[in-house]
């Protein structure tokens, strides 16, 4: 059963006035529960705008969004449940954290649920494990970390409140290499271990393909596709035709198939090429290996 289901999803800013735009444009998605997402598109593509749909931040201009089986602008249902099911995080959310201790931080959001101390207590060290967060950084002040400790810190409220949807806007913007990696690599261990649903914003192709088991690339306001990795990147050239990136390696071999090669195009991560290419070599009694 599909966890998130828009139907006819609109939404236009400043509707009748000179300033009219319409974002988010008649979208049709449904996303199974369980999986990792991940949302690309350029600037104005209305990404944003529909993740923010997604736990009733902003009403359709027209259409549905419906939340494990709940039309959530029905009369009878609460958007404050609905708040807890799905779970926001936005861009930089480390400019949000205000409490004295890193522990009161991330234990904000499970105290609003009402639960008693025990479960909160047992909620923030759990979660804190999970994205690398020590014990004694849970008694230190939120602001004596790094920038990208802050980030686990921020991030790690939403996610003790354990939603069955974990929304993260553009997660990594703004930090270096190792930084992404970290962040990344702890998002998806949350997703492993939680077996929740996971949507996750990037402007970044490699990121997204390493990370997500499906991909939905967004363009002009509308959804130019949704689908696996392999399926989205056979569409490179497509993709490339809106202003979207793909991963370096998709590109090379495109390249190889443009040289008269007969190689497969969806190839998306190092580990898919290398497979790929000891596949290639073996079928043309070229052996293969590791090595390749």
């Amino acid at each position: 059963m599909a966890i998130i289901k828009t139907v006819d999803l609109t939404y236009t800013y400043s509707e009748g006035t000179p300033f009219e735009k319409t974002a988010v444009n008649k979208v049709n998605i449904e996303i199974e529960e369980g999986e990792l997402v991940g949302i690309i598109g350029h600037t104005g593509s209305g990404k944003s705008t529909l993740i923010q749909h997604l736990n009733g931040l902003i009403k359709p201009t027209s259409g549905k969004v419906i939340i494990d089986g709940e039309d959530i602008w029905d009369k009878n249902v609460k958007l404050r449940d609905i708040r807890f099911k799905v779970g926001l995080v936005f861009q930089y959310p480390e400019y949000q954290i205000f409490e004295e201790t890193v522990y009161k931080d991330i234990a904000f959001g499970p105290k609003n649920m009402a639960l008693d101390e025990k479960e909160i207590d047992k909620m923030v060290r759990e979660t804190a494990a999970l994205v690398g967060i020590t014990d004694d950084m849970l008694r230190k002040s939120p602001f004596e970390l790094s920038g990208g400790q802050k980030r686990r810190v921020a991030i790690a409220g939403v996610m003790a409140m354990r939603p069955k949807v974990l929304i993260l806007d553009e997660p990594t913007a703004g930090l270096d290499p190792k930084g992404r990696e970290v962040i990344l690599s702890q998002i998806k261990k949350y997703h492993e271990e939680t077996k929740s649903t996971v949507l996750l914003v990037s402007h970044s192709m490699e990121d997204v393909a390493r990370f997500a088991s499906k991909i939905l690339v967004m363009n002009k306001s509308e959804v130019f596709c949704y689908d696996t990795p392999p399926a989205v990147f056979a569409r490179a050239e497509e993709i490339a035709s809106i202003g979207l990136s793909v991963p370096q390696i998709t590109k090379v071999f495109g390249l190889l198939r443009s040289k008269g090669i007969d190689i497969r195009g969806d190839v998306y991560t190092v580990e898919f090429a290398m497979k790929t290419i000891n596949e290639y070599l073996a079928s043309h009694g070229k052996g293969g290996g590791d090595h390749a």
